[in-house]
């Protein structure tokens, strides 16, 4: 009598792409993934832009970032497709299609 062990593949999928998939089944990668794009405003923008920033917040694929600096207001409106890339670029998505600064 010889015994035969049944050999179980399973696919080997790392916890990271696991929760993002779950996330997005609930509708809720977008939103977290705007919430990263937010924070990472200051890191992508500098200190010294961090600094001025009033508040930032995304609407209709827009970021909005109020500014207390209007110098710094239209320096950064020069910079605004290569700051949608780069805070794209940073979250890993295609999060903003524009940057507004008021």
């Amino acid at each position: 009598m010889s015994l035969q062990y049944k050999v179980f593949r399973r696919d080997v999928v790392e916890l990271k792409d696991l929760i993002m998939r779950n996330l997005r089944e609930q509708g809720l990668e977008t939103p977290l993934l705007q919430r990263r794009l937010v924070a990472a405003w200051p890191a992508v923008a500098g200190e010294t832009v961090a600094r001025h920033t009033r508040q930032a917040v995304i609407r209709n694929q827009t970021l909005f970032v109020s500014l207390s600096s209007p110098v710094l207001r239209a320096e950064l409106s020069m910079k605004r497709q290569a700051l949608v890339k780069q805070l794209n670029d940073y979250v890993g998505a295609l999060i903003i299609i524009d940057i507004r600064f008021c």
